[in-house]
């Protein structure tokens, strides 16, 4: 205890292990269940989460929880949504829509490149039936010079926001089913890309996940008696 009064960075340093950071909030009062972290009287560090609102003593009566405990919970049943094919090709359908969707410039600039070929066409037509002046001739360079900064400029854009296709969002996809549930930073990667928000009550917790129509609620006894969770705590004896 006295060593940890004289190196208060101790516990700040353990902050940024805390995976549900702004994505885990109390079933009771809906407030942030925040990080925290102490030494008991025999030196032990331990790491949990509380809410908010008993922690300043508004009222609520969430208790904290461990930090090991609930991260494992999340970390596993995000895994379980993940190896969900039919939730998969949801999401991959659903990335193909918003992706088409979402890049205006694209469309426009192609628009434009097709309405400059068809003018310099004109303008070629008009030169080989006879129609040759010095106006002619500056006309059709500025539509060249044009057609090129389109075209440089489609580029561009296809470099900055590459088309993804569904083979590929796939692959990724399944990717994240085989992480190391054991490297912290895949760990991280997992909850960022895919978990909105964690609700946590007394007898179960909701799950709001990073695509629509993507939530769920599981009661505790459930998830303590599942198949993911005797995986989880073996690991976690094994690393030990």
């Amino acid at each position: 205890m006295t060593k940890n009064k004289k190196a208060p960075a101790r516990t700040k340093a353990k902050e940024d292990n805390y995976l549900l950071s702004t994505k885990l909030f109390c079933g009771l009062c809906e407030a942030y269940m925040v990080g925290e972290s102490g030494t008991n009287h025999t030196g032990k560090f331990h790491q949990y989460y509380k809410c908010v609102s008993a922690k300043k003593r508004k009222g609520c009566k969430k208790k904290t929880v461990r930090k090991e405990w609930i991260e494992n919970i999340v970390v596993n049943e995000t895994l379980a949504m993940l190896k969900d094919d039919a939730v998969c090709d949801y999401i991959v359908e659903a990335v193909m829509e918003v992706q088409g969707r979402e890049n205006t410039s694209l469309p426009m600039l192609r628009e434009q490149l097709v309405e400059i070929e068809k003018s310099i066409e004109n303008m070629l037509n008009a030169i080989q039936a006879g129609i040759f002046t010095t106006s002619t001739k500056q006309r059709l360079d500025e539509l060249e010079q044009t057609k090129s900064d389109i075209e440089v400029k489609i580029l561009q854009e296809q470099i900055e926001r590459p088309l993804l296709t569904e083979e590929f969002l796939l692959f990724t996809l399944h990717k994240f089913r085989d992480i190391d549930v054991t490297n912290q930073e895949q760990r991280q990667r997992l909850i960022d890309v895919f978990v909105n928000a964690i609700y946590l009550y007394d007898d179960k917790i909701g799950f709001a996940f990073n695509y629509k129509e993507g939530t769920k609620t599981v009661s505790l006894k459930e998830i303590e008696g599942s198949d993911l969770m005797r995986s989880s705590a073996l690991t976690n004896l094994l690393c030990s």
